[in-house]
């Protein structure tokens, strides 16, 4: 049975006074799918769906819904006030349910009163009624709610409370529980996965995987595109771009139908270019009459545009000395903060290492004290326990969450010209490559749209070169490119990374190691954040590996080792060696893969076919080879931990 359309969008354009934001839009949405907005910051994503939501007007062009289609919004801020508890806002979600019910107990009231044909009246009502109310999901209300609300994070006590007492983003996360709970045909979110930690993600991907109507989503969660959509539209140079395939995929097709308009467009150049040199050399001979049938032709032609690329970043961290193998390293560590003359403890750890090269992304729920604890590291924040020690020739540079560091009154170039000392010409060529450019630059900070914000502290965080970078949600504010190339340049970093984050394909692709925070204790993961949720399903908890005399595995308690006469240190010094190797190792094909990957993008990009298969073959035994350095790795670990329990 083919799928019934939802939503036709016909030829849409908008511009704001001069400059237009994108024209000739048109597509469909058909029932159940799941399709992705994606596009660089400004190009009219969140402008598109509030168009298809009719919240906002086209310059040109049509919106039109399937007749009876219910339709639910989430914008990007969701901005209201409500005197109602959080479970009585969300309950507005099933206002026909709730209006039926309501009306029902009124009918109630009036049949024990009623007789005869006024009670056969008032029964027929009743029982429409009742066929209504369990229709639109009257009987499930509570389950409902209470499903929806705890998976977006919503405990007992946080459900009764009301409304106008919660933080922007728990508003925005009631908003999204109403658009949930409402069950419509079409589902439009606008970065839903904004203030949303780890868990509340993990739960909403479960949620739309099996959502069974349809949703169009604009998101900058890259992760959560590639989980749950089918099909990507990307808005670019004004223009749309149909992908029939989720965001990994869609990356892929998008490379190679940008290779093909290349090899198209230079094939036209070469045949404009063959035919103008044949038209000046016979023009005036005896070729005279072919020539100008030449000039005809070329006249008509209708010519292919050069394809466009947008402007990226062009990062590159290098840092100005080598630190010392070992970077940091804590005693037993206590991270919190005092409010009100109370201290509030959030995260205690056991001893803390990290080695030159390491890239660390911390995880953890919201409040946790991610955050918190990076504070403490770099000094901003007192220990409430324990002490944090620095290794030789280690420099520090930090990036704040909310750019504290930048003042409001200052402009980039200035900024930058505090930060570090050049002349104005090379600022302003340092300054181009994170895209300020012209009177950019001389823009105030409070002027600044958030990503703007975010590439300027970039800038003035890696032209201090740095060795040890520690990084507080650096890809907050931006756009999907931004990330990418972000990820490129840690990835090549020289020296050694601490940061947060909520955005997991960031941390697959750079992290080296994981910390996760969980009920105040950290716990240690080599490896991705793919590496991680592995190692933790696969896992029940009960044991613990020791990786560089540093804890890793579920559980955040030490592991002792056993001084038994039977295993001597000679015994488990090679033991550690072995394992040291073998952690060189998995460090070593997991840098070739990253690289791999790159180098596979570009020979798709040029359309290098036999590249291409070289480039997989080696990908392919690569990755065989760190399985078998992971496999001795772990066997290592057996042993020693075999040794650490083994009677004395």
């Amino acid at each position: 049975m083919p799928a019934s359309t939802i939503v036709t969008v016909h030829n849409l354009a908008k511009t704001f006074g001069p400059d237009e934001i994108f024209r000739d839009v048109s597509f469909q949405v058909d029932d159940r799918e799941h399709v992705a907005i994606v596009g660089v910051n400004g190009a009219g994503k969140s402008t598109l769906l509030r168009i298809v939501a009719n919240l906002e007007f086209p310059s040109q062009g049509e919106v039109s819904i399937a007749r009876g289609a219910r339709v639910a919004v989430l914008a990007q801020e969701s901005r209201f006030d409500s005197d109602r508890t959080v479970r009585e806002e969300a309950h507005l979600a099933f206002a026909e349910a709730l209006s039926a019910m309501s009306r029902m107990r009124a009918l109630e009231m009036l049949m024990q009163k009623a007789s005869g044909p006024a009670l056969d009246d008032l029964f027929v009502e009743y029982e429409r009624l009742s066929l209504h109310f369990e229709v639109s999901g009257g009987f499930d209300v509570e389950h409902r709610t209470a499903e929806v609300l705890t998976g977006l994070g919503f405990d007992s006590e946080l459900i009764e409370a009301p409304v106008r007492t919660l933080s922007g983003g728990q508003k925005t996360r009631v908003a999204l529980a109403k658009a949930l709970l409402a069950d419509p045909d079409l589902l439009l979110l606008d970065e839903p996965t904004n203030h949303l930690d780890l868990g509340m993600l993990e739960w909403l991907e479960g949620f739309l995987k099996d959502w069974r109507g349809a949703f169009l989503v604009v998101s900058h969660d890259r992760f959560f595109l590639d989980r749950v959509t089918s099909r990507t539209l990307e808005i670019s140079f004004g223009r749309l771009e149909d992908y029939p395939a989720g965001y990994g995929r869609f990356l892929v097709l998008r490379q190679e139908r940008l290779a093909r308009r290349r090899q198209e467009y230079d094939e036209q150049q070469e045949l404009i270019a063959r035919t103008e040199e044949y038209i000046r050399r016979y023009k005036a001979g005896q070729r005279a009459r072919e020539a100008k049938g030449r000039q005809t032709r070329l006249d008509r032609l209708e010519r292919i545009a050069r394809p466009q690329e947008h402007n990226a970043l062009k990062l590159h961290g290098q840092a100005a000395r080598r630190s010392g193998r070992e970077v940091v390293r804590t005693t037993p560590l206590g991270a919190g903060y005092s409010e009100s003359g109370n201290e509030r403890l959030l995260v205690t750890t056991t001893e803390l290492q990290v080695e030159r090269g390491d890239r660390v992304a911390v995880i953890g729920e919201n409040g946790s004290g991610k955050s918190t604890l990076l504070k403490t590291i770099v000094g901003q924040l007192p220990a409430m326990s324990g002490r944090v020690e620095f290794g030789t020739n280690v420099k520090l540079g930090y990036y704040a969450q909310g750019h504290e560091g930048l003042p409001a009154d200052g402009t980039p170039l200035s900024i930058l010209l505090d930060t570090q000392p050049m002349d104005e010409e090379s600022a302003r060529t340092y300054l181009g490559r994170f895209l300020f450019s012209g009177d950019d630059v001389s823009r105030p900070v409070d002027a600044l749209s958030g990503g703007e914000r975010s590439r300027l502290a970039l800038a003035c965080l890696l032209v201090q070169g740095a060795n040890l970078l520690v990084l507080d949600e650096p890809t907050n504010h931006l756009d999907i490119q931004a990330r990418e190339t972000l990820e490129q340049m840690l990835s090549t970093y020289d020296g050694t990374v601490l940061l947060v984050s909520h955005d997991r394909y960031f941390i697959d692709r750079v992290s080296t190691r994981v910390w996760e925070i969980n009920d105040g204790a950290l716990t240690q993961y080599l490896g991705n954040y793919s590496d991680a949720a592995r190692q933790k399903k696969g896992n029940d908890g009960t044991t613990n590996a020791k990786i560089n005399g540093r804890e890793r595995g579920p559980a955040a308690v030490p592991v002792t080792r056993s001084t038994s006469p039977r295993f001597g240190a000679e015994s488990e010094s090679r033991m550690q060696k072995r394992l040291t190797s073998a952690e060189r190792e998995i460090s070593r094909f997991e840098e070739r893969l990253n690289a791999l990957d790159d180098e596979i993008a570009i020979a798709g990009v040029d359309g290098d076919h036999q590249t291409l298969s070289r480039l997989g073959s080696e990908y392919t035994e690569v990755q065989t080879l760190l399985e078998e350095a992971y496999g001795r790795w772990e066997a290592v670990n057996a042993e020693l931990e075999s040794l650490a329990t083994s009677p004395t």
